[in-house]
């Protein structure tokens, strides 16, 4: 008996779901589109929550910031589940593979004095900074609507307790893989004056009502932070026999980037809305009289704490000019920050 095989293509009814055909057309959608647009709970919500009566479980008015369409904001990275666990664990394995070359060679061993105490005192402490930061980010997932929103803010959530686990690895490492670094770092983080203003920021920016306020405060500090701490720094190290924190350096730095690929977007989006843009402005440059000067000041105390460590004497001054530039990149986006570099001394 012979047979004969053929391929048979079977025509779909239609490419793809409704809402999304009524939205881009009848054709093939995105995996990003399918597991994003229209999803946010819009109806059907049986009672309000007792913590808070005036809003509905799931409310628009959680945020003074608002978007006549929710959707007219998509992720430029277009993060879906796994295109987002992909691209993490890509940088995860390249961070283990720093980190073996390291501890292979010793190199943590190897930092000059000053450059050592930098690390136990500033940067492990800052795992504390993320776990905060992780916080703030899971409040705006909960409570931001629409749906490429929240979820590219329980994404920046993962990453901060991603980033977290990064600095607990590296204090493990300069412990010799026991946790005396990590339980130092801590104390570092409770009780030295020079931290206290960030760990302040970021107690405050959790209890933030507004929870895009609080996403934003947390922007406006890495926004100084991870350029002073992960490239200027990291610039230093090459020329101060640290070779050991350039390397971990990179990758801190390197998240950041693509940390700011969905935030800043979302604020133009923010500001170009038709119906909301006015107003939106307004709340925008309210979070930044609120914020920024506070950012301002809690970077340039670290960094006058780590000129005292390192002995580095163009650390302020690197802070100074990283809040400068932040000033004019709220410019350029019409959001002008009435606290110049100078209020941060203050």
């Amino acid at each position: 008996m012979g047979y004969e095989l053929r391929t048979q293509t079977v025509e779909p009814k239609r490419n793809t779901f409704q809402h999304l055909i009524d939205r881009f057309g009848d054709k093939p959608a995105s995996r990003y589109q399918e597991g994003t647009f229209n999803i946010q709970a819009m109806e059907n919500f049986h009672y309000r929550p007792y913590w808070d009566p005036a809003h509905e479980i799931y409310d628009p008015d959680y945020s003074a910031l608002k978007l006549a369409d929710p959707y007219a904001y998509t992720d430029p990275r277009q993060y879906y589940y796994a295109t987002y666990v992909t691209a993490r664990s890509a940088h995860y394995e390249a961070f283990a593979r720093t980190l073996s070359y390291i501890e292979e060679r010793q190199l943590f061993d190897r930092l000059p004095e000053n450059w050592h105490a930098l690390m136990v005192q500033s940067i492990i402490p800052l795992r504390h900074y993320e776990s905060g930061a992780e916080l703030i980010s899971v409040n705006g997932c909960r409570f931001a609507w629409g749906t490429s929103i929240a979820q590219a803010c329980g994404f920046a959530g993962f990453d901060r307790i991603g980033n977290a686990q990064l600095l607990s690895l590296i204090g493990l490492s300069v412990g010799g893989g026991s946790g005396e670094k990590l339980r130092e770092a801590k104390q570092h983080w409770l009780d030295d004056p020079y931290l206290q203003p960030l760990r302040r920021l970021v107690e405050e920016a959790l209890v933030e009502k507004d929870w895009a306020a609080g996403v934003l405060a947390l922007h406006a500090t890495d926004a100084q932070l991870y350029p002073l701490l992960f490239r200027h720094l990291d610039d230093r190290a090459l020329f101060r026999g640290a070779g050991a924190y350039s390397l971990i350096a990179q990758h801190f730095s390197q998240w950041f980037t693509d940390q700011d690929k969905w935030l800043t977007p979302l604020i133009k989006t923010w500001l170009a809305d038709e119906k909301y843009g006015e107003a939106n402005r307004a709340a925008l440059a309210a979070i930044v009289d609120r914020w920024i000067p506070q950012a301002r000041s809690a970077v340039r105390k670290l960094a006058a704490g780590i000129e005292r460590q390192a002995g580095s004497t163009s650390i302020v001054s690197a802070a100074d000019r990283f809040a400068a530039e932040q000033s004019a990149r709220l410019a350029d986006l019409g959001i002008p920050a009435k606290a110049g570099a100078e209020g941060a001394r203050k």
